[in-house]
């Protein structure tokens, strides 16, 4: 799940769960339930954390997802890469691969399924949040207001890395990953093997720009499912992106905007896809 999706499923739980009391919480059986509440000891602990507290926004931290309750504790969440949040009630069956299950005093819940369990849930106390090394060094957010092209600018001239590892370099900018960072350079016109320190100030200007607009667009959008549905909204729900996709995924495809087939390249072990006229 990259930077639009985690922000899609912000923005739902902040109107589907905020103002909600939890009546209890559900560590499910299965063995690998304990790798996603893996900072804490026991089921039981990490449940009785949750249990009564009222839950009060929903902020974000990059992928990170912060639940704020009102007993000055955060649930943090984040999603790895096949992790979802999804509302749900007792009629509906828990979906496979649900390892907790967060149900609320006025009724239903929320469930956290992960097949391959890289995501993680913990509780900690607000002020304890600095030293959670993971928080404590995440990087300039595009979707922040107080992302700026000066900011922006700046880090680029700090470095000397191709666009593309550097885009996905979680230290640098928060939360694109191989999805978004082959359709932001599309947008700015610029190769994935581009120097970082060779970009005229036009070209970071552009790069800066189409960073915003192509997550934006994103996020308004419902973010990108693919193939294997990895990432739903908490109603289960597709995203709608993948249609608005101009490179990834398009190889042999005509490009959008000249007509000349995409193509791709390995980068880094990773398969980076472009448009060899319209990309410099």
């Amino acid at each position: 799940m990259e930077l639009p999706e985690v922000e899609v499923v912000r923005r739902d739980l902040e109107k589907e769960v905020v103002g909600r009391r939890i009546r209890g919480v559900d560590v499910r059986p299965q063995r690998n339930a304990m790798r996603i509440i893996r900072r804490h000891a026991r089921r039981k602990e990490f449940a009785d954390q949750l249990a009564g507290r009222k839950i009060t926004k929903v902020d974000r931290k990059g992928k990170y997802l912060l639940l704020a309750l009102d007993d000055g504790d955060v649930l943090v969440v984040h999603f790895g890469m096949t992790g979802q949040f999804l509302r749900g009630t007792k009629r509906q069956s828990l979906p496979a691969h649900t390892h907790v299950v967060i149900e609320f005093q006025q009724g239903g819940d929320l469930r956290f399924a992960d097949p391959r369990t890289f995501g993680e849930m913990f509780v900690s106390p607000a002020d304890q949040l600095g030293k959670v090394k993971e928080l404590d060094h995440i990087a300039i957010d595009p979707l922040e207001d107080t992302f700026t092209w000066q900011e922006f600018s700046g880090e680029l001239s700090r470095r000397a890395a191709k666009l593309k590892p550097l885009l996905m370099d979680q230290k640098f900018v928060s939360g694109l990953g191989n999805i978004y960072s082959d359709e932001v350079l599309f947008a700015a016109g610029l190769r994935f093997d581009r120097m970082s320190d060779s970009l005229s100030s036009q070209e970071v200007r552009r790069l800066y720009r189409a960073m915003r607009e192509v997550l934006q667009d994103a996020v308004r959008f419902r973010g990108t499912t693919l193939g294997d549905e990895a990432y739903v909204d908490v109603f289960g729900k597709p995203g709608e992106f993948q249609a608005e996709l101009k490179v990834y995924g398009r190889r042999g495809q005509a490009c959008r905007r000249c007509r000349t087939p995409i193509d791709t390249v390995k980068l880094s072990g990773r398969t980076s896809y472009f448009c060899p006229q319209c990309q410099s």
